[in-house]
């Protein structure tokens, strides 16, 4: 989509040159005023409408204004979507000619007025994935400026005390001519077609504006020239990292390091020196190292500043830029002049304002900074093995699109029992309403969804409730706006974003995989890898991240090509090693970091993750992420269907490190397929709402349960039935072969609070079920066992588990099962021993006299039976206000604001480990000195037997 500007003069018809599409057009009239009909004709054999995948020659126009001073850019109100271009903006296919045809009226097609440019490109109807051509930008109006020499928005580099010459031509006869340089007027000439000047001994930077006036109009042309400072070789001081150095003695100073190698020279340019950097702000160049530094000096605390790199190469490769201005990689906040203005100020207040008269990005500098205040320093994360994850997307979870929406449903989590978030990546990504995977800046964390501070706000009340916090990090790739794409970069049409080059030492110029997605990183590259580390150390550090869900990491090898999916697939052992390098330095930083892999692989490969340092104490083993979304949609619809790979055990795993899921965001919803294509007897019909509905909690007993760490996709719990592939308009455009695109990464709905589903009886149903049943996983040990699911299709469910190292006196033991038919069935049981066994969702007995007995179960129901009633899986566990415990978090003593029997304290992994006898005193302190820090659960009954379950955090 358009990002900068590229200025093409010629009116007649041209090629065009760019790493997207070329294509050869015209524009008749030639030169027009805005409120002229013009009509665009597209050559069509300068397209291959295939590679796009169009069909039935839709090809669209997607096109935006200027106004006359480039002040002012706007969308045509006609573009539509990227994902769906509307079909207002759809050429005429003209068959006998081959050529593509759009007329309209400027003024009227972008609905203003004063348009000095107009641009466009031609694109599929779904433009994602590069289905596009070049950006082509036309002038407005019959009098036109053109700069012969040098070119437009071109930069030249020149040695100290050169001369440079400019020249420039008009239309319509003669014009008047104003030269400014670095803002200042150099030179004039009040009437001449032809322009020329030579400006002479340069020796600072110059940033040109030559301005032509014909009667009331004038164009501005812009472009500028950078001196050889001749750089100074000088040791880089001990101690500095690229990026940013902070002196943690002086708030006026602030050393800046970049690794540029094959670059000649770099400049600071930012607010610190109006933009203009003069020799002062020359980098030096350490000579072992070869990277780029320089102290500033002057600067305010607490005061932002912002700056970009002046990276030159003096002889760059063919098609390359000499000059690239870039912020900087290692940036930790970004401003965007793309994004920043769409950003609401309820989201985001007081954000620092992009420096006006720059392009691209520019990085944020702040000395002085107050550290976040964060209340728990000392977080204990949940085991692995008990980890329930719920998978969020931030935008898509309230209408507000923000952290703060996630704050003010703090208890909609806690009442879920879920003892992790997955917040999909919020490093900054290009646009705003995204899925995050096309991250740009990886150490800098996104505006869109609020600030640094207020992340941290909900990281920190999460740890308060014992939720762990995990980020999904899109680390196989990065997208055009990285610096580190940019600085090597293919740049054939001049509009500052390209491919990169051979001589890019981060990235490969065509993937090695064949799921490429963005620019493809080369992790065997050290300086990829030391990036990499740089990233882990400041999620963890700067945020507290509890660990990372690693997005495509099929992608981090080099043995493979674009095209051969068998390799990327197959056992890869640099990938591998790279990938275990990385998890290694994860947990140097924190010995319980989580580590997830989203590969979706071999069994052989995986289990080299999975198994990986399990010995260890603590306990390392990376977890995998493990799709299960087909298997569980055919039971739920009412198909048979075979769930046992759902455990670790059977992809070779030593340890539970396999998180499974039933949803993700990359599978359609299970309960829109239930509504779609379920299963029916007559009487009994899945596609009914309600029926379907039903069946969810019996999903969550055969999912959530397995042993092993499991993960919910946001809004499972309330059976979210709107498909994955609905759109901002409420359709459903899941790329059916008549419908081009689709619009899984559109912004969805919110039903779920506008509807109030809480409210609902059948969705609130699932949610109050899986929260009992996470509370049994995540509580009671024998969900630390081994589990047993019988192999086979079948509409019916058995799942055992044991835990052995527990005692007969505990719950040790459990027998799950499941009718997913929509008949009533007698459902094969296997208990482990006879004897009296309890419903551990009501606490109900059942007295088994005969263990392979069958248990007849009505269509969609189930049963989890154990040997023992829970210890803490009650209805009421830390629901509503009757019991109120004081202070929390907890140093000596605590209190509870009624009268109890018995208090009891577990850990949070479900071990009792005080008990209270308070004989009724109403002012009891309850002394917990001795305990550990920590999370804990205190299980309180009172006169009544009534028994209530809450948290608190033992300082």
């Amino acid at each position: 989509m358009k990002k900068t500007l590229l200025s093409i003069f010629l009116l007649i018809a041209v090629t065009a040159f760019a790493q997207n599409q070329t294509v050869t057009y015209s524009i008749n009239p030639q030169t027009f005023e805005d409120t002229t009909p013009i009509t665009i004709t597209i050559n069509g054999t300068s397209i291959n409408e295939g590679t796009w995948s169009v069909t039935g020659n839709a090809l669209y126009l997607w096109s935006w204004s200027y106004d006359v001073n480039d002040t002012s850019q706007m969308d045509s109100p006609s573009n539509g979507s990227w994902t769906a271009s509307n079909e207002a903006s759809k050429f005429t296919y003209n068959p006998g000619a081959d050529t593509y045809t759009k007329t309209f009226t400027p003024s009227v097609y972008f609905g203003r007025n004063g348009i000095g440019r107009i641009g466009f490109l031609v694109k599929a109807k779904d433009g994602s994935g590069n289905k596009q051509s070049q950006d082509i930008v036309v002038e407005v109006g019959s009098f036109q400026a053109n700069l012969t020499a040098p070119i437009e928005n071109s930069t030249t580099i020149i040695t100290s005390g050169a001369n440079f010459n400019i020249t420039a031509t008009n239309t319509n006869g003669a014009a008047s001519y104003t030269l400014k340089a670095n803002g200042a007027v150099i030179n004039t000439n009040a009437s001449t077609a032809n322009y020329s000047y030579s400006h002479v001994g340069i020796t600072n930077n110059q940033s040109y504006e030559l301005s032509v006036t014909q009667g009331t109009t004038t164009i501005v042309k812009k472009f500028s020239a950078v001196v050889n400072p001749n750089t100074v070789s000088q040791a880089i001081p001990a101690g500095l990292i690229d990026g940013i150095n902070y002196n943690t003695t002086d708030a006026t100073k602030a050393t800046l390091v970049l690794d540029a190698p094959l670059k000649d020279f770099v400049y600071v340019a930012g607010s610190f020196n109006n933009w203009q950097p003069t020799a002062a702000y020359a980098m030096r160049k350490d000579p072992t190292t070869g990277k780029f530094w320089l102290e500033l000096t002057g600067l305010v605390s607490g005061v932002n500043n912002t700056y970009q790199y002046w990276v030159v190469d003096a002889t760059p490769l063919a098609n390359s830029p000499s000059l690239v201005k870039t912020a900087d990689p290692y940036s930790t906040l970004v401003l965007s002049p793309f994004d920043d203005p769409y950003i609401p100020a309820a989201s985001y207040p007081n954000m620092p304002v992009y420096p006006v008269g720059q392009q691209f990005e520019v990085t944020v500098l702040k000395t002085g900074q107050t550290a976040y205040p964060w209340q728990v320093t000392n977080f204990a994360k949940p085991e692995k093995e008990k980890l329930v994850v719920y998978e969020v997307l931030v935008r898509d979870f309230d209408a507000n699109k923000s952290y703060q929406n996630l704050i003010d449903k703090i208890d909609y989590f806690k009442n879920l029992k879920i003892n992790a978030i997955e917040l999909m990546p919020v490093m900054e990504f290009e646009g705003n309403e995204s899925w995050g995977y096309n991250t740009s800046f990886h150490m800098a964390l996104d505006k869109f969804y609020g600030t640094s501070d207020k992340l941290k706000e909900l990281i920190d009340l999460c740890h308060q409730n014992g939720i762990a916090v995990i980020l999904d990090v899109a680390l196989n790739h990065a997208f055009g706006r990285n610096p580190m794409v940019r600085m090597w970069m293919n740049d054939p049409d001049g509009d500052g974003f390209g491919s990169p080059t051979a001589e890019n030492p981060y990235f490969n110029t065509v993937a090695k995989h064949s799921y490429s997605v963005g620019e493809d990183f080369n992790h065997q590259s050290l300086k990829t890898q030391y990036y990499v580390d740089r990233v882990i150390k400041q999620w963890i550090e700067e945020y507290k991240i509890d660990g990372f869900r690693w997005d495509l990491t099929k992608g981090f090898t080099q043995a493979c090509t674009a095209s051969d999916e068998s390799c990327t697939n197959a056992f890869q052992q640099d990938r591998v090693d790279v990938l275990k390098k990385y998890a290694d330095y994860s947990w140097s930083l924190d010995p319980t970091h989580y580590t997830i892999f989203e590969h979706l692989g071999t069994d052989a490969e995986e289990k080299e993750w999975a198994n990986y340092r399990i010995a260890e104490t603590p306990s390392k083993g990376i977890m995998m992420w493990g799709k299960m979304t087909d298997p569980y949609n055919e039971l739920s619809m009412g198909y048979t269907s075979n769930i046992s790979r759902m455990t670790s055990a059977s992809r070779g795993f030593q340890a539970n490190r396999l998180m499974g899921y039933a949803e993700s965001h990359d599978e359609e919803r299970l309960m829109y397929k239930n509504i779609q294509y379920g299963n029916s007897n007559g009487t009994y019909n899945v596609k009914t709402l309600n029926t379907a509905l039903s069946r969810m909690s019996a999903i969550g007993a055969v999912s959530l349960l397995v042993p092993g760490p499991k993960m919910i996709w946001h809004f499972g719990e309330l059976g979210w039935d709107e498909s994955i592939f609905t759109c901002n308009n409420g359709t459903v455009n899941d790329s059916s072969p008549t419908i081009p695109g689709d619009c899984k990464l559109d912004t969805k709905p919110q039903p779920q609070w506008v509807e109030n589903w809480l409210g609902d009886s059948n969705r609130d149903k699932i949610y109050n079920d899986w929260a009992k049943m996470i509370t049994l996983k995540t509580t009671e040990p024998v969900f630390l066992g081994t589990p047993t699911i019988a192999d086979g299709n079948s509409l019916s469910v058995n799942i055992k588990i044991t835990n052995s190292s527990l005692a007969s006196t505990q719950l040790k033991d459990i027998l799950i099962i499941a009718n997913f038919d929509v008949t009533t069935q007698n459902v094969v049981t296997g208990f482990q021993y006879t004897g009296t066994w309890y419903n551990l969702m009501d606490n109900t007995t059942i007295n088994v006299t005969d263990a392979a007995a069958p248990i007849s179960l009505p269509a969609g129901e189930y049963r989890i039976y154990g040997n023992k009633q829970a210890s803490l899986a009650i209805e009421d566990f830390e629901k509503g206000n009757t019991v109120s415990l004081y202070p929390n978090p907890v140093s000596d003593y605590f209190t509870l604001n009624v009268t109890t029997t018995k208090v009891q304290i577990y850990s949070i992994s479900g071990q009792l480990v005080k008990s209270f006898a308070t004989n009724g005193k109403s002012d009891f302190q309850f002394t917990v000195s001795d305990l550990k820090t920590g999370l804990y659960l205190v299980k309180a009954s009172d006169e009544n037997n009534k028994v209530q379950v809450m948290k608190f955090i033992k300082k």
